[in-house]
């Protein structure tokens, strides 16, 4: 080597490449060389400073705040077991719930069906103005 003073060797351990462009990490603070510089190719023990990604609770699914210096996993922790607005009787809503008025059916349907001339909220199979004996509307009603 004609120049050994030039340039500073990676401080990963596994590598002491000696480095005539190093990089100096923005969280940590030491000196890597190119392939070393990514904080997770170094396992950069300061990342999370930098990090500015909002944690979301994966239970409530709301954003929560970090501050800086804090560590998102001991904060979202800490939401759970004080501040969260989970529901475990919320996941299990009922998705058909929109009853046939048919005297006698007892079907249910996802999404409300309401006849034009009653107003009445009908499963499927009743929903046409002749299959419920409608009252709503005096018009007369084609046989389609």
């Amino acid at each position: 080597m004609e120049l050994p003073w030039l340039g500073q060797h990676c401080s990963e351990r596994t590598c002491k490449q000696l480095d005539f462009l190093p990089l100096k990490c923005d969280a940590c603070g030491e000196v890597f060389c190119k392939d070393h510089i990514r904080y997770d190719d170094h396992k950069c023990s300061s990342a999370y400073k930098k990090n500015v990604q909002v944690p979301v609770c994966p239970l409530c699914h709301t954003p929560i705040p970090v501050q800086k210096g804090e560590i998102p996993d001991i904060v979202v922790g800490a939401h759970i077991d004080k501040d969260c607005k989970y529901n475990p009787a919320q996941q299990k809503q009922k998705i058909f719930t929109n009853k046939c008025v048919k005297p006698g059916c007892r079907r249910k349907e996802m999404m409300k069906l309401v006849c034009e001339q009653c107003g009445g909220s009908f499963c499927i199979k009743h929903r046409h103005p002749l299959d419920h004996d409608c009252k709503g509307s005096s018009k007369p009603l084609s046989k389609a």
